[in-house]
């Protein structure tokens, strides 16, 4: 009988199997199917409410970015890279010039 509860007691370990690969392509492949929302953000700055409700059409607001300065893009709020705008078609687009490591990403968040 102590052999039967020295058996259980025991921890039990996992050796690496295909099995164990499979599930973590099943898992990859339902992450695939999240929606994320994709924002480019041009630059931004600080207003004032009052400046802000004094604005009109054909106001300016400058903005702290120099122009020609890559371009933030953002997964959900947080920035994964650099690019700028190219147009495809009649649409605009994003040309990806820089990705952040994920390390930098995990400091955003």
């Amino acid at each position: 009988m102590a052999e039967e509860n020295e058996s259980m007691d025991a921890p039990e370990t996992a050796a690496p199997s295909a099995g164990n690969d499979r599930v973590s392509v099943d898992n990859l492949r339902v992450l695939e199917n999240i929606d994320v929302k994709l924002t480019v953000e041009v630059g931004s700055t600080e207003i004032r409410i009052r400046d802000l409700l004094r604005l009109n059409e054909g106001s300016v607001v400058e903005l702290e970015r120099l122009a020609g300065d890559p371009l933030d893009i953002l997964a959900n709020g947080t920035i994964i890279a650099r690019g700028e705008v190219v147009m495809v078609g009649e649409r605009f687009g994003i040309r990806f010039s820089e990705i952040v490591s994920p390390e930098k990403r995990m400091e955003n968040l």
